[in-house]
C-alpha cells in the first residue's frame, strides 16, 4: 500500500474511533443512559444487520459460518459481551481519560495469560513498559476527585475481558474464521444474551422510565452510535488488513490519545494533578509496549 494510502486510512479510522467513543459517552453520561443490556443490544443488533447486509451485497467478503466453527467461537463471544458490557457501565461513570488510563492495563492481563498459559518469554522492556500502566492503574484510584467504586469495578471487569479477549482471538482461530465472521458470531450472541438479560437487570424497566425516551437527541445518538460502531468495525479491518501489525498498533495508540486530549474539550472533567500523571504514565507505558513489539519484530 502507498504511504499516503496507510496515512489516509490510518486517519479515517482515528476519525471514526474518536467520534464513535465520544458519541457513546455522549448517551451514556450526559443523556444518562446506564442501561447496558439495551444499549449495547441495539448496536450489536444494528452491527448485525448491517454487517450480513453488507455480506449479502459482496461489499465485504465472508464465507459461510458453520455451526462447528460458531460453537468452538463461543469463548470468545462471551468474552466480547463482558468487554462491552462491563466497558459501558465504566465509560458510563469515568472520565474518557481515566478509563484509557485503566483499560491499558489490559495488556497487563494478556502478558500473563501468555506467559502462564503459551510459556511465552517477554523481554525487559515490554515486561517495563506494563509494569508502568498497571502502576498507573493501581494509583490512580485514590488520586481520583470523582472516585466511583463501582466504575473501577466495572473497569477492571472490562480490562480482563479486554485482555483475556487479546489473547484468545490471536491464538486461537476455529474453522479458519475471519475477523469480520467472528464478529458475526460475536454480534448474534451478544443480541440473543443481552436480550435474555434486559428484565432480569431491571434495564427493560428503567428505560421505560427514561426522562429522555421521546427526545429526537437521545433518538439521534443512539443512532449515530450504532452507525458509528459498525463504520468503526470496518475501518478496524481495513486498518489491520492495509498494515502491518505494528503500523496499526501505533494508529489505535494514537487514537486513543487524541480521545484522551480532546476530551477535555468535549465533556466536563475534575482532574487533578497527580491523576494527569497517572494518565500520563499509562500512555508513555503503552508507547513502550508498541516500541518493544516492534523492535522484537526487526530482531
Amino acid at each position: 500500500m502507498m504511504p499516503w494510502r496507510r496515512h489516509s486510512v490510518g486517519l479515517v479510522f482515528s476519525c471514526v474511533f474518536v467520534v464513535s467513543f465520544f458519541t457513546n459517552k455522549f448517551v451514556l453520561s450526559v443523556l444518562n443512559f446506564t442501561f447496558p443490556t439495551l444499549f449495547q443490544g441495539w448496536q450489536t443488533l444494528i452491527g448485525a444487520i448491517l454487517l450480513l447486509l453488507s455480506g449479502r451485497l459482496g461489499m465485504v467478503e465472508m464465507s459461510r459460518i458453520t455451526r462447528s466453527a460458531a460453537l468452538s467461537w463461543l469463548p470468545g463471544a462471551l468474552l466480547f459481551v463482558g468487554n462491552i458490557y462491563a466497558g459501558s457501565r465504566a465509560l458510563a461513570r469515568l472520565d474518557i481519560p481515566l478509563f484509557f488510563t485503566l483499560q491499558n492495563s489490559s495488556h497487563v492481563v494478556s502478558l500473563l495469560i501468555l506467559k502462564v498459559i503459551h510459556r511465552e518469554r517477554v523481554q525487559r522492556l515490554k515486561l517495563f513498559s506494563v509494569c508502568l500502566m498497571l502502576l498507573s492503574a493501581i494509583n490512580l484510584p485514590q488520586y481520583d476527585p470523582q472516585f466511583d467504586s463501582r466504575g473501577y469495578l466495572w473497569a477492571v471487569a472490562h480490562l480482563f475481558c479486554v485482555g483475556a479477549y487479546r489473547v484468545f482471538q490471536v491464538h486461537y482461530r476455529p474453522g479458519n474464521l475471519s475477523d469480520l465472521e467472528r464478529q458475526v458470531i460475536n454480534y448474534l450472541f451478544s443480541v440473543l444474551l443481552l436480550a435474555v438479560a434486559a428484565h432480569p437487570t431491571g434495564d427493560l424497566m428503567g428505560a421505560l422510565e427514561f426522562p429522555s425516551l421521546q427526545s429526537h437527541t437521545f433518538h439521534c445518538g443512539c443512532c449515530a452510535s450504532a452507525l458509528l460502531g459498525f463504520l468503526l468495525l470496518l475501518a478496524t479491518v481495513k486498518l489491520k488488513s492495509g498494515l502491518s501489525v505494528e503500523h496499526a498498533g501505533v494508529w489505535i495508540f494514537l487514537s486513543k490519545v487524541s480521545a484522551v486530549c480532546l476530551s477535555p474539550f468535549i465533556f466536563h472533567m475534575d482532574v487533578n494533578t497527580p491523576s494527569l500523571i497517572c494518565v500520563l504514565v499509562s500512555h508513555m507505558g503503552g508507547a513502550l509496549l508498541l516500541y518493544s513489539d516492534a523492535d522484537s519484530q526487526t530482531r
